[in-house]
């Protein structure tokens, strides 16, 4: 599970066009297993993983919204103090920053997943997977 794809969106920010975004996703089966939405001049700027990225493409394609699908670092954290420190350190040994991170939960097992955008995605992934494994 070291890369999965993201989806970022630009959004009116005003009520209720998560909601419909999300109910439209939900109606089609797709889980959001991580979310970060953050106000960017006058919009919303929403990235997302779902479970299915097939049908999130449809159904954003369907919406005629504008998207951009980006390939992600992502990891399974054990829930437990100093865990993010511990994966954000073996990424900083191997001087990889990380732009941007937020969380989700990893299906089935309720455990925080991960999710990282990062400039070299295939060494983040080795090394976040490494770093699953030791913490296992």
């Amino acid at each position: 599970m070291p890369t999965t794809r993201e989806f970022t969106i630009q959004m009116e920010d005003r009520p209720g066009t998560l909601g419909k975004l999300c109910r439209t996703l939900a109606d089609k089966g797709v889980n959001i297993l991580a979310f970060q939405s953050f106000p960017n001049q006058g919009k919303s700027t929403v990235r997302f993983v779902g479970d299915n990225p097939t049908t999130t493409k449809t159904v954003l394609d369907g919406q005629r919204m504008t998207y951009t699908e980006t390939q992600v670092a992502q990891t399974r954290l054990t829930h437990q103090p100093g865990e993010l420190a511990r994966v954000a350190s073996r990424l900083g040994e191997a001087n990889i920053n990380i732009d941007y991170a937020y969380v989700g939960i990893e299906p089935g097992t309720n455990h925080p997943l991960l999710i990282c955008g990062v400039a070299d995605i295939a060494k983040a992934a080795k090394i976040l997977d490494e770093a699953a494994t030791a913490a296992a």
